[in-house]
């Protein structure tokens, strides 16, 4: 068999575990949660949390992810958002409802299902083991709309802010049940994507408490 390439560095070798190196794994664990918040900021957005800047291992590794099909890093890569989260609510074990952006079905369907659905099940499950009452929802679907990337600060704002609708069964009985509500989304860019998700998410009765990604844009995120 070929030896696996690194997500990370995309170094091939016999060393690789779980997707990575052991130079581009400990880099990544080296990379410690803390608040990031785009400037300036939309109305409505969550107090957020990102792992590191959308920059180096993590840069490759979430487009290995996402852009190369390699799924197998949604068990790490969930791990990791996991921290994010348990740093986010405050460190002690709270119950949470974890809420991940949606992907379109047009993303869905290129990924071959939804990126963040399984980063949420894998983070979920890894809260669990260390104790933590965690549930995951999707009461939001995605609607199309053009490719972020392409798009300014501006653009991006309003193609947000008719992204997304309540599913239909979303608003009968409780939502929430007195759990800390974790918005859990890849990328914090603007923060246009979080800021129309937590509307939407208000409008269904379930307000976000925080928000937990994996990278910030180096351009917008302060520590």
């Amino acid at each position: 068999m070929l030896p696996v390439e690194c997500a990370g560095c995309r170094q091939r070798g016999p060393a690789v575990r779980r997707g990575f190196c052991p130079a581009c794994a400990d880099a990544l664990e080296a990379l410690r949660p803390a608040p990031a918040r785009p400037d300036p900021a939309p109305p409505d957005l969550p107090p957020c949390h990102a792992l590191g800047p959308y920059a180096g291992e993590l840069r490759e590794a979430l487009l290995a992810y996402k852009e190369r099909g390699r799924h197998g890093l949604a068990r790490p890569l969930g791990a990791l958002l996991a921290e994010v989260v348990a740093v986010a609510v405050g460190g002690a074990a709270r119950p949470v409802l974890l809420v991940p952006v949606p992907d379109t079905a047009a993303a869905a369907r290129a990924r071959y299902g939804d990126h963040l659905a399984r980063l949420a099940r894998h983070a979920g499950a890894r809260l669990r083991a260390a104790g933590w009452d965690v549930r995951t929802a999707r009461p939001l679907r995605a609607l199309p709309r053009p490719d972020s990337v392409a798009l300014d600060s501006a653009g991006r704002a309003a193609a947000a802010e008719s992204a997304f609708r309540a599913r239909a069964r979303a608003g009968s009985g409780p939502v929430g049940g007195g759990r800390v509500v974790v918005v859990l989304d890849d990328i914090l860019t603007t923060g246009a994507t979080l800021a129309a998700v937590s509307r939407t998410l208000r409008g269904v009765g379930m307000t976000p408490n925080v928000a937990a990604v994996l990278a910030a844009t180096q351009k917008w995120r302060q520590w």
